[in-house]
């Protein structure tokens, strides 16, 4: 029990030796801290609203509970609205999680291979810029370009004899038109990253690889990509918990009901059903439902990761 209570006491010790030592740092956090308790922890109790008949004079407590207790549930399921949202989120969600994951990583490494730091720096500054400006701007500036009266794509079609095509009204057009400007927004920006881990590298490795004649892409290919391979890693099992968040800023700016068929995503349907129509208990039961299918994800991909390589991932 002594030795219990000394090991208690230690600890604690260490701990306040700690925060003394780290205070700064510990004071700097605490807004960021805040922030998720707040917005985050604090509201989840509202996910009790999927399981009853949520009445907004009754309050969250006061509401009578569901009978059964998941009839939400039961109509989420036997929407084809909701299942339309639920395949449109799917697929856009891979091409940006699965198709787009490797371009930043592509990005970065072609980065550090240019000779010339300064052409680096400016390409990087250029890269950088669409990610700190707002969907709105994006999507009007999208929209613009693919304009079937003046926009600069339909210019140059009409310029080899082609006829003028209006892109934002096409349900065929609007997925690749998505996956472009994610892109486009994102690559730079998500690249930061892998520039840091590859920063990071022990330049020796490389002398000594082209001491023994490796090429660049040996380089590349033997010490780069194996060296980011745990940054790889936690960054995938981060995108695919985000593989029902279909980016609302992006699509609710770009599609309109005309293309619904193929834009329409689980954020914007709730935003429609719970926000529009007051369907609130029923787009909860969405919301509880997207983000149960992403905390296994995350869970799953996280203990595969970990039998592959035990360094890769989260937890």
């Amino acid at each position: 029990m002594k030795t219990l209570n000394g090991f208690s006491n230690t600890g604690f010790t260490r701990t306040l030796r700690s925060l003394k030592l780290h205070r700064a740092y510990f004071l700097v956090f605490l807004p960021v801290m805040a922030y998720f308790i707040i917005f985050h922890y604090v509201p989840m109790y509202g996910v009790i609203i999927a399981f009853k008949n949520f009445n907004v004079t009754k309050g969250i407590l006061g509401s009578d509970w569901l009978n059964p207790i998941w009839a939400n549930f039961q109509r989420v399921f036997s929407s084809q609205l909701f299942i339309r949202a639920l395949k449109n989120t799917v697929i856009i969600s891979l091409l940006k999680s699965v198709v787009a994951f490797p371009l930043p990583i592509m990005f970065a490494i072609m980065l550090d291979e240019l000779p010339s730091i300064r052409y680096k720096k400016v390409i990087q500054t250029i890269s950088y810029i669409p990610h700190f400006i707002s969907w709105v701007i994006l999507a009007g500036i999208i929209r613009r370009i693919l304009s079937p009266a003046n926009g600069a794509v339909n210019f140059i079609i009409e310029f080899f004899g082609g006829t003028p095509h209006h892109f934002m009204g096409d349900p065929a057009a609007f997925r690749p038109i998505v996956f472009i400007s994610h892109v486009w927004q994102s690559i730079g920006y998500g690249a930061i990253i892998y520039l840091a881990a590859i920063a990071g590298i022990d330049q020796e490795q490389y002398e000594s690889a082209r001491i023994d004649g490796a090429s660049r892409f040996r380089l590349i290919w033997h010490i780069t990509l194996p060296s980011i391979t745990t940054v790889i890693f936690i960054m995938f099992i981060l995108q695919l918990g985000h593989v029902l968040n279909a980016g609302f800023d992006q699509i609710f700016n770009l599609y309109s009901p005309t293309i619904y068929s193929t834009a329409d995503i689980i954020d914007t349907y709730i935003y429609r059903v719970g926000l529009v129509e007051m369907q609130y208990s029923f787009t909860t039961a969405v919301g509880l439902f997207k983000n149960v299918i992403g905390l296994t994800l995350v869970l799953v991909s996280n203990a595969i990761v970990r039998r592959i390589n035990d360094e890769g991932g989260l937890f």
